[in-house]
């Protein structure tokens, strides 16, 4: 089970997802993005004005039709762009504790750190590592306020769906097929320890247990993002770290710099850096060899490019192959 911290955008929303114990996410592909990150069972706390808020364990996901008025968050239209967004992707959520702790405590220097080096938010969730959740665990108390429940049943539901063919797009049912998914899918499939552990065969690092590591979303360096990171699950003296870059489409060279700078930034602790992508020329190859990094082809067992699938029929089709 994973731990985020959702953004929210202002105390209103907060107090919103607080009273209902529900969280909403945007008809956008970081809406979306996010809705498929978080699973049930997972647990999450919300972020606001850098403050960390609750504990919650989530028990149920639902996307919901025309939901434009559905309650309890208002649609918003910017103006510059004429676009209005609403929430049509929601968490059900089961309170556990209840806190409102500043990120400056050092156990949530994990996303901390990602904060600072993005800037501020400008994202719609951080995932937090296994030491951040137990910390998180210890603190506050244990949830007893009321909840108002929304009732939601009779609304009418969709399973939002992915496609490779630009003109089947039908927002927020249907969105053509992108990075960020491939990301997430990745991450979900690498998060199965059985699978885990044939990653790390299928890269020769048969020394390492998949059962000792956790893998995480995007994780800020100075240098950049890395896509993927692979880690010690619970650290003891070092904390062993394997990054992975992702690719939509064929690698090239500058990709393989890109991850070398990551790996040297992160110096001794990185044991491995990958570069999973659609194809690889000969000429990035020898380039990733030279650098002593690891490529890995990604595909899609029996997928028809102009059909449509969900995020979980993705899941069970996506492969992995090494170089």
């Amino acid at each position: 089970m994973a731990y985020f911290m959702i953004s929210v955008s202002n105390r209103v929303n907060l107090d919103l997802c607080v009273k209902y114990a529900l969280a909403g996410f945007t008809n956008s592909i970081n809406g979306l993005w996010t809705f498929m990150e978080i699973a049930e069972g997972d647990f999450a706390s919300f972020l606001y004005g850098a403050r960390v808020f609750n504990l919650y364990q989530i028990i149920e996901k639902k996307a919901f039709k025309n939901a434009e008025n559905l309650p309890p968050w208002s649609s918003i239209t910017f103006k510059m762009s004429g676009r209005t967004y609403y929430f049509p992707y929601r968490l059900f959520l089961k309170p556990i504790r209840q806190l409102s702790e500043p990120m400056v405590r050092p156990e949530f220097a994990y996303v901390a750190e990602n904060l600072l080096l993005r800037g501020g938010y400008r994202k719609t969730h951080f995932q937090a590592d296994q030491t951040t959740l137990h910390a998180v665990s210890q603190m506050g108390e244990v949830y007893t306020e009321t909840v108002s429940y929304l009732d939601l049943k009779n609304k009418e539901v969709f399973i939002p769906k992915f496609t490779w063919d630009k003109n089947s797009q039908n927002i927020p049912e249907v969105f053509k097929f992108q990075e960020l998914i491939l990301q997430s899918l990745i991450r979900h499939h690498l998060s199965d320890a059985n699978k885990l552990q044939k990653f790390f065969d299928g890269m020769g690092m048969n020394d390492l247990n998949g059962n000792d590591f956790e893998i995480l979303g995007e994780k800020a360096l100075p240098e950049g993002h890395i896509d993927l990171l692979i880690k010690d699950a619970q650290p003891i003296g070092i904390s062993r770290k394997i990054i992975i870059e992702v690719k939509t489409e064929n690698a090239n060279v500058i990709d393989v710099g890109q991850l070398r700078s990551y790996i040297d930034e992160i110096k001794s602790e990185c044991k491995a850096g990958i570069l999973i992508a659609k194809h690889f020329t000969k000429k990035v190859l020898g380039e990733a060899k030279s650098n002593g990094i690891a490529c890995c082809v990604y595909s899609f067992k029996n997928v028809n490019k102009s059909s449509e699938y969900s995020f979980e029929e993705l899941l069970s089709k996506l492969e992995l192959v090494f170089q």
